[in-house]
């Protein structure tokens, strides 16, 4: 199927709703936010010193400030801002960018809870939003978005239909495809598609399995060839796409007592080898990577107290990761046992309902291979969040 096709078919799914009476939405702008940051120090994954021996530090790792209002009937609109600490090279130390703004449709909500929803603007990637519904995110990005599979957002349409008696929903996307922190760099949009059900909502039985919890999704995208403009000496401009493709299978169970998630994802981009030229002509390459991933958050004592309530907790979580599993059209082979891991493992404690601390050890260092990971890390941390 087309880019376009898919596009005109999110176009319909999102206009198919009556325009009927719904639940009232808030009359009035409401302003929300999340600060989460750390205290942190790093241990030595080499022989070699810390740039400026900057290994003991503070920071605020995230602001975000979330305003809402409605904007006539069945409309809505929200904008994010993501305050961050910066990379670039400037002078600031934290830079403010948008993370969402959309014009969201609400559709009538039938009477047995299905709904339909459509949404234009920088909003959610297909998955990661998902996902963090599972995982304290002020610890670390979710699996599939640290190991940079994509962007937790991007520009483009989004339409979201939930199942009736929150049996679960179907959500789509077209977008850019970059993400939201860079601009878009050629024609093609990337589609996507993600499943999650949740069978035994309805069912009488212990809480803790009526929210278990399966996801499947699939992202097909497309990036330009390097030498779409074609050049001197060249052999003429490129206008095929080059894939970008990833996939994912998630199951988990979330409580507050015991929250437990297993994911598998795999991402496959093609890249170009050659100059284009007569000697050195243009030829396809793919890479394949693969991630495993497992996380549990428990409150121990939550099961022994008669309200099913604790302020503590234990968390943990294991990737691994194989960014050169499979490969093709490489001049060298890559290696396919060359994976890394990411671990984090810790206690935390709510001090209020709105605001939470964990003290936590992070690793993310090679498990097989010669090479190391991007960004080898491991160290201490003191993080907080805060909801307002």
């Amino acid at each position: 199927m087309s880019y376009w096709k898919a596009a005109a078919g999110l176009a319909v799914l999102v206009g198919v709703s009556p325009l009927a009476a719904q639940a009232p939405a808030p009359a009035s702008p409401l302003f929300s936010g999340v600060i989460f940051g750390n205290y942190n120090y790093q241990l030595p994954t080499s022989s070699n010193q810390f740039p400026n021996q900057n290994n003991n530090a503070f920071g605020v790792d995230r602001a975000y400030l979330t305003f809402r209002t409605t904007a006539g009937d069945h409309l809505s609109v929200r904008v994010t801002t993501d305050v961050y600490q910066s990379t670039e090279t400037t002078s600031n130390a934290y830079t403010v960018r948008a993370k969402f703004a959309y014009l969201q449709y609400d559709g009538t909500r039938q009477a047995n809870g299905s709904q339909i929803t459509g949404r234009i603007g920088i909003l959610q990637n297909v998955v990661i939003d998902q996902m963090d519904t599972f995982w304290l995110r002020y610890l670390s990005q979710s699996a599939v978005e640290r190991a940079l599979f994509f962007a937790s957002a991007d520009v483009g349409v989004a339409a979201l239909y939930t199942f009736p008696n929150r049996l679960g929903e179907v959500y789509v996307t077209a977008v850019n495809g970059p993400g939201y922190t860079t601009r878009e760099r050629d024609r093609f949009k990337d589609v996507a598609m993600r499943v999650t059900l949740t069978p035994l909502a309805t069912h009488d039985i212990a809480p803790l399995w009526r929210n278990f919890n399966l996801t499947a999704w699939t992202y097909r995208g497309a990036t330009a060839s390097a030498f779409v403009n074609g050049g001197a000496g060249q052999n003429g401009a490129i206008g095929d796409a080059l894939a970008r493709n990833r996939s994912g299978l998630f199951a988990g169970i979330r409580d507050q007592r015991l929250t437990l998630g297993a994911e598998v994802a795999e991402r496959t981009d093609e890249g170009e080898v050659g100059d284009n030229t007569t000697a050195s002509p243009r030829a396809l390459s793919s890479l394949t990577a693969r991630l495993v991933s497992g996380l549990f958050i428990v409150r121990p004592l939550a099961f022994v107290n008669g309200e099913g309530k604790s302020p503590y907790g234990v968390v943990a979580r294991y990737d691994r990761v194989n960014p050169t599993a499979k490969s093709s059209g490489f001049v060298q082979p890559t290696i396919a046992s060359d994976a890394y891991h990411t671990l984090i493992a810790g206690v935390f404690g709510d001090i209020n309902p709105q605001a939470q601390v964990a003290l936590d050890y992070q690793e993310q260092l090679t498990s097989h291979g010669a090479s190391l990971p991007p960004n080898p890390t491991k160290g201490y941390y003191l993080h907080f969040v805060v909801n307002f």
